[in-house]
């Protein structure tokens, strides 16, 4: 019963809002933001140094190289490298090289012709031409 009582009692309190609308109505008189003609924002310098990274054309990386050969004088088999490598690191990349280049040159081993595998009659046109171009 007390709580009953004290629900209409709220009920009293509570009056409902006339005309509750949920956008507000404009005033003129006071306006929220004015701004000014002379006023112009500067771009935080940040945003300028991104910008103008993006406008930038990426161009290749060229740096002095200098040729090497691994081969012997009969055999040409030249290298180029950076020039601004360190002498021991140029010095190691070319024995590291030469001992590859040994090891997958063998002029014993001659590459070989396979024989050509049987292929459906269209596919093997269009083979023909990949290969003859």
């Amino acid at each position: 019963m007390k709580s009953l009582l004290y629900s209409k009692s709220l009920c009293k309190l509570i009056k409902p809002i006339e005309h509750n609308d949920p956008t507000p109505s404009p005033n003129f008189e006071f306006p929220v933001f004015e701004a000014e003609e002379d006023d112009v924002e500067e771009i935080p310098d940040e945003i300028t140094r991104l910008l103008e990274h993006e406008e930038k054309i990426i161009q290749p990386h060229l740096e002095n190289l200098e040729t090497v050969n691994l081969g012997s004088e009969d055999c040409i088999r030249e290298v180029k490298i950076g020039e601004l490598l360190e002498e021991s690191v140029k010095k190691g990349l070319i024995e590291l090289l030469g001992e590859i280049c040994r090891r997958l040159c063998l002029p014993e081993c001659m590459p070989v012709k396979q024989k050509l595998r049987r292929t459906h009659p269209d596919m093997a046109v269009k083979i023909k031409e990949e290969v003859q171009k």
